[in-house]
């Protein structure tokens, strides 16, 4: 009787094969490169928040700068507008001071006059009054100027007459009727005055 001979069973063991394990290596890899992504989308839009609420900030304080400017500004037009008014009410003040004594000493001189009959006193009082009055307008930039003799310069002078004479060289002031005044080297008002001319020849007819 012939025996049976058994073979002994071996246990089959399944390998991996190195495309597997390159296969689950790459999806690590990738899900990690995924998830590093996420991270720095995240830290990302952390930052641009947290830039945006620099800016909000930033424009947020600009505004209000501007508010306070405009305000200023509008108080500035205000107060500016007063003082212009102030000035063109009162601009004048100093000179009005400077000329009141010089209206004192005319009235006291008319009151003095109308008790003493001495012409010559009041004349003289009224002339170094106005020299007076004359040397504190001076201050302000008012000076007069000298036209008698000088030549016409239709930029100082107004002629008022033209006079026939061989006493003077043509074209010269003879006669000043009202004097000219500067105000700080600027004509404030001509001076109008009579202009010299040669005397026209008689013309003898024969009869």
């Amino acid at each position: 009787m012939m025996e049976r001979s058994e073979k002994k069973k071996t246990p089959v063991t399944l390998e991996s094969s190195p495309e597997g394990d390159d296969a689950n290596i790459s999806e690590l890899l990738t899900e990690g490169s995924h998830q590093k992504n996420k991270k720095r989308k995240e830290e990302e839009v952390e930052e641009l928040k947290k830039k945006l609420e620099e800016k909000e900030k930033e424009a947020k304080e600009n505004y209000e700068r501007l508010l306070r400017t405009a305000a200023d500004l509008e108080n500035y037009k205000k107060r500016a507008a007063r003082e212009k008014e102030d000035w063109t009410k009162f601009a004048n003040e100093d000179l009005l001071k400077a000329v009141l004594p010089f209206i004192d000493n005319m009235e006291r001189a008319v009151n003095h006059a109308q008790k003493v009959m001495d012409t010559g006193v009041l004349i003289e009082g009224v002339r170094l009054t106005l020299q007076q009055l004359l040397q504190s307008l001076n201050k302000f930039g008012l000076s007069p100027f000298e036209s008698i003799g000088k030549p016409f310069d239709p930029a100082m002078h107004e002629a008022m007459l033209v006079v026939e004479t061989d006493q003077h060289e043509p074209n010269q002031v003879v006669e000043e009727f009202q004097r000219g005044y500067l105000l700080n080297d600027r004509l404030l008002r001509p001076a109008t005055v009579s202009v010299s001319k040669p005397p026209e020849e008689e013309v003898l007819t024969s009869e």
